[in-house]
């Protein structure tokens, strides 16, 4: 009796127990990476010699060789086994970033760079097929909170813990430091993850892979470098918008047209998969987009430097880790659909509240305002990725896996890029119409008064007084941006009366 106890229980507990922590490993990594060079390229461009636009493409080879990588992640599991897949992308991954610390030019980073998006870039929906394969089905709540909690605390704590080794270190060690993580998990995974079934007689649709990847590589480098290129005034940002266009039409095409395509087209009749994925779009862009704002408010409005920027905004990962704790026990006893409800609610109450923000707010104001979000923020990963999964057939959770990761990227990417492009173009508006209120008429007693040392017929004075407007012609800026980021929050609320709620709750697990 104890011996068929414990072969019943005890070992398949333990086992993935090993399963949960190696394939966390893996995502914790992959997610930090996607935020963790940002902070030091300014330390990365004077080493390696690089000009601004030249060391941008650190971050773009990066992300169009994840958004390029991440679609075929089902179709290899599939042909060669997910477990020797993940083997791959791990030892992969953990190998460029050895690379990329020790590269001694620009253009070595740049490849090093690309070959760790691509290996990389399964790693995220690999553990989630994983774990909603070996939890049972009345503890996908918990299992998705574990997940959650390293896709989405990983990108908060990125800049934190870039700009503690930037600063203390050097920059090469944002790499290095992949080396126990990548060691680690690869033992994990090869000692307990089994193998499933290949599908040896099925081919790779290469016809359908090359059309979606040129369609996302061209999309994401029209989204990273718009801005430094003033969108579509540059010739390079037009073909890129263009082509991409016109390879996604392709692709569609031949998704419904060939025998067997690259992405199945029932993967989307599953309507809560569907909608699923149109709500971790936008929660992709609500999260990276607000991340992506805070350091520059910090440090260009408010003067934070830059590790202080990272010590103010990595708390709001508590917010994001007591949620998803809290979910995963009430998944089971509260529909998801009313969880993702509070959860937006909350998340556009902390858009609101940055809406007030000023360039003289405390910083106790900062934190209390980013845990809210990510509370509000973890409210809703958990209970989107359970109910998106809970009716999807176990044999497309792979692929529907990397179209969830490939949709919460895209969100982040066109989110960043519109909420950077209105703060420059609003600044620049901004500052226009703050300058056409100074004029000799409005200053004087009972009208404008500014200090002494804004006097703007001394070259000193015109040059601070110049800095400040342009300081609170930005802080209005990025309060229009969340103003917007606040009416998207409430805009997916409907999306949630698509869903098709839930037969019954599972019995808590």
């Amino acid at each position: 009796m104890i011996r068929r106890t414990l072969a019943a229980g005890g070992a398949p507990a333990l086992r993935r127990s090993m399963i949960t922590v190696a394939v966390m490993l893996a995502t914790i990594m992959q997610a930090l990476d996607t935020t963790i060079a940002n902070v030091a390229l300014p330390h990365m461009q004077g080493g390696l010699s690089a000009t601004q636009d030249q060391i941008s493409w650190v971050l773009t080879s990066y992300l169009v060789a994840t958004a390029i990588m991440i679609p075929p992640t089902g179709a290899l599991a599939r042909r060669f086994g997910r477990k020797r897949l993940f083997l791959v992308a791990v030892g992969g991954f953990t190998v460029a970033s050895m690379l990329c610390g020790a590269a001694g030019s620009l253009a070595e980073i740049v490849v090093y760079r690309l070959l760790q998006g691509a290996f990389g870039a399964s790693l995220v929906p690999l553990s989630q097929a994983v774990l909603l394969d070996t939890y049972p089905r009345e503890k996908y709540g918990r299992a998705m909170a574990m997940w959650g909690l390293g896709v989405m605390v990983g990108p908060i704590l990125g800049p934190t813990l870039g700009g503690y080794l930037t600063e203390f270190h050097d920059w090469r060690w944002i790499f290095y430091i992949n080396l126990p993580f990548g060691l680690l998990a690869l033992f994990g995974i090869a000692a307990f993850l089994p193998e499933t079934n290949r599908d040896r007689e099925r081919g790779f649709d290469w016809f359908g892979f090359l059309l979606l990847s040129l369609a996302v590589g061209l999309f994401q480098l029209m989204l990273d470098r718009g801005e430094l290129k003033d969108w579509f005034a540059s010739p390079e940002i037009l073909a890129a918008a263009v082509l991409s266009l016109l390879f996604l039409y392709m692709f569609l095409v031949h998704m419904f047209t060939a025998e067997r395509p690259f992405i199945e087209p029932r993967l989307f009749h599953d309507r809560n998969f569907s909608v699923g994925l149109l709500l971790m779009f936008v929660v992709g862009a609500l999260l990276l987009s607000s991340l992506a704002l805070l350091p520059p408010f910090m440090s260009h409005v408010m003067d934070y430097p830059v590790l202080l920027a990272g010590q103010v905004i990595a708390p709001r990962g508590i917010g994001t880790a007591l949620a998803m704790l809290l979910v995963g026990r009430m998944i089971n006893r509260i529909e998801p659909r009313l969880i993702i409800l509070l959860g937006l609610l909350v998340a556009a109450w902390s858009m609101h509240l940055m809406a007030g923000f000023t360039p003289d707010m405390p910083a106790s104001a900062l934190i209390w305002t980013g845990v809210v979000q990510g509370f509000g923020l973890g409210f809703i990963f958990v209970p989107l990725s359970t109910i998106a999964f809970a009716t999807l057939a176990p044999d497309r959770r792979t692929e529907g896996a990397a179209m969830f990761s490939l949709m919460r990227n895209l969100g982040g990417s066109i989110g960043i890029s519109v909420v950077v492009g209105l703060v420059v173009r609003n600044t620049q508006a901004n500052h226009a119409a703050i300058a056409g209120m100074l004029d000799p008429f409005r200053l004087g007693p009972g009208r404008l008064a500014m200090p002494e040392a804004w006097d703007w017929h001394a070259g000193a004075g015109a040059a601070h007084l110049n800095e400040e407007v342009t300081r609170q012609a930005a802080a209005l800026a990025y309060v229009n941006d969340f103003h917007l980021m606040t009416w998207v929050s409430l805009l997916a609320v409907p999306l949630l009366l698509l869903f098709r709620p839930p037969a019954q709750h599972a019995a808590p697990g």
